[in-house]
């Protein structure tokens, strides 16, 4: 009998064994965005900590154009054997079927979230607007005021969707291939402003460079050396909350035991004392979000804003093609 269970205990141990994937050479990560913006600072702070336990480096390329599609695309079809990942917003990655770029849908991948990001409205500080009624107000006398964006279905001209949609003005929409060539437009002047996500805009506005307005989350943010940048909800209770989540993203069809070691690697590095405090002084909020419930939370966000980017005239493609419902 004893030796029976000495045999079934050495049978468990290789079955663990077996399970516990090690990549035998780097990961690419490809952001397809440029450097510096929302999703490559992310990206760059999550891998790096993820590193150690990893046992081999991340090799990060960044390939924007596209609105974030052609590196999406080019993640996709690299072999899905666990070393080649890309990394986006949630709300970026699902606009691409909509939008007629890509034909992978935000159920093809598997999510490593580590933050909620929310948008804030920011101007060049020159102009005039002192405050978010300001903006409203001049909006409405001049349609062709120039905001920017990382690109046509990203995340920050979702933003801008939802702002003129709620008020009924209309915006000259000046896409860039990225969140930092789209915040550093506003800077030089080039644009009035944008709403792009907290991190790409927060040091700017430390140092002056930009004028926060308000932020689009559902609650005030605290930017560390800056202060309290009010939610837009202190004015209009009722405007929908703009923010979204960033990570990583995996082919979902990679073999389990990649997923399993990943998901445990991923835990530890976003669960960190060092990864919270990096968030929180770019204005993100940690969380630590993969497996179902990003599945679930995934979701949530698609429905909220596929619809809106279909019904504003800017994607082609009906959401319900792809078999997502109107909220």
């Amino acid at each position: 009998m004893r030796r029976w269970i000495v045999f079934l205990c050495v049978l468990i141990t290789i079955g663990v064994v077996v399970s516990q994937w090690k990549p035998v050479r780097s990961i690419t990560i490809i952001v397809p965005w440029a450097a510096g913006g929302a999703t490559d600072q992310v990206t760059r702070m999550t891998a790096s900590l993820m590193e150690p336990d990893l046992g081999k480096k991340f090799i990060i390329v960044n390939t924007p154009g596209g609105a974030g599609s052609i590196g999406t695309l080019n993640a996709w079809q690299a072999p899905h054997d666990g070393y080649t990942w890309t990394a986006n917003s949630v709300m970026s990655i699902a606009s691409y079927p909509v939008l007629g770029y890509l034909k992978v849908t935000h159920r093809d991948w598997k999510y490593l979230l580590p933050v909620y990001n929310p948008n804030v409205v920011v101007v060049n500080p020159n102009t005039p607007y002192k405050s978010v009624q300001d903006l409203v107000e001049a909006l409405r006398k001049n349609p062709d005021i120039p905001l920017s964006s990382a690109g046509t279905g990203s995340g920050g001209h979702i933003a801008l969707e939802h702002f003129a949609s709620y008020f009924g003005v209309k915006y000259k929409h000046v896409p860039y291939a990225g969140g930092a060539p789209a915040t550093t437009a506003v800077v030089a002047g080039e644009v009035v402003g944008n709403m792009q996500f907290s991190n790409e805009v927060a040091d700017m506005i430390r140092a002056g460079k930009l004028r926060a307005l308000c932020t689009l989350g559902a609650e005030p943010l605290e930017l560390d050396g800056y202060g309290t940048i009010p939610s837009i909800r202190q004015w209009y209770p009722d405007f929908p909350e703009c923010a979204t989540y960033f990570g990583i993203m995996i082919p979902a069809d990679v073999p389990t035991e990649v997923l399993e070691a990943v998901y445990k690697i991923f835990e530890k590095a976003a669960k960190s004392e060092e990864f919270k405090r990096w968030a929180i002084k770019q204005g993100l909020v940690p969380v630590c979000i993969y497996g179902d419930e990003a599945d679930r939370v995934v979701e949530k966000v698609v429905v909220r804003d596929l619809w809106l980017l279909y019904d504003r005239g800017i994607a082609t493609i009906s959401p319900l093609e792809f078999g997502i419902q109107r909220p």
